[in-house]
């Protein structure tokens, strides 16, 4: 109720509360959050004059957003690690190619062929451990460097920065300590099947020719 005074009368307006706009932290808590609003609702009103709505058209369309993000996401990390096992691949198919004649002196002193495809393996996965792990040290870095890049762009472009959205301005990159793991196996796995082609391949020279490379 309003009540509203003035110099030689006094009104009064009672003012009902026709709607509610409610904002939870996460699209995930929504539905859960309408069931606890309705439950209250209904202790309170028995007449049920109310009612909720939920925007699940647009919770939908945020889902779809974020699936086809993790998708677009996924597809270039997937691209990225095909051409980072092709430049592997090459790398050691170029190192096959320039030891020939140390695999043909290796062979002729006894060596067999799964100590030539160990050596190859070995030397591919530690070329695989030395990229994981600077792409796990360019992980951990990203975050501070986000932070300084954001600090800079406010102290020298204020009013720029206060047009953009608040994600943008508040944006902090969160390294999840399960993926550190992971991507480092992803990456040793890649060097190990882009590098078994080049190892199979210097196991299967022949040693009296590969002894005649120059």
């Amino acid at each position: 109720m309003i009540f509203t005074r003035r110099a030689s009368s006094f009104e009064g307006e009672i003012v009902q509360l026709n709607q509610v706009t409610l904002q939870v932290d996460e699209v995930k808590n929504v539905l859960e959050t309408a069931d606890l609003v309705k439950d209250t609702l209904a202790r309170t009103h028995r007449l049920e004059d109310y009612g909720v709505t939920v925007p699940l058209e647009l919770l939908e369309q945020a889902k779809t957003t974020r699936l086809m993000f993790i998708m677009f996401m996924g597809l270039i990390a997937a691209i990225s690690l095909i051409v980072g096992g092709i430049g592997i691949m090459n790398i050691m198919l170029a190192t096959v190619t320039e030891r020939t004649r140390e695999i043909g002196i290796r062979r002729a002193l006894g060596a067999k062929r799964s100590d030539i495809t160990r050596q190859f393996l070995v030397e591919t996965v530690a070329l695989s451990v030395v990229g994981g792990m600077t792409g796990i040290l360019g992980g951990l870095t990203c975050g501070p460097l986000c932070r300084w890049a954001l600090y800079g762009l406010q102290q020298s472009m204020p009013a720029v920065m206060d047009r953009l959205p608040d994600v943008v301005r508040t944006m902090t990159p969160v390294v999840v300590p399960a993926s550190i793991p992971l991507a480092f196996g992803i990456s040793v796995t890649i060097g190990v099947v882009f590098g078994l082609y080049p190892a199979r391949r210097a196991a299967a020279m022949d040693p009296i020719e590969a002894l005649r490379h120059e």
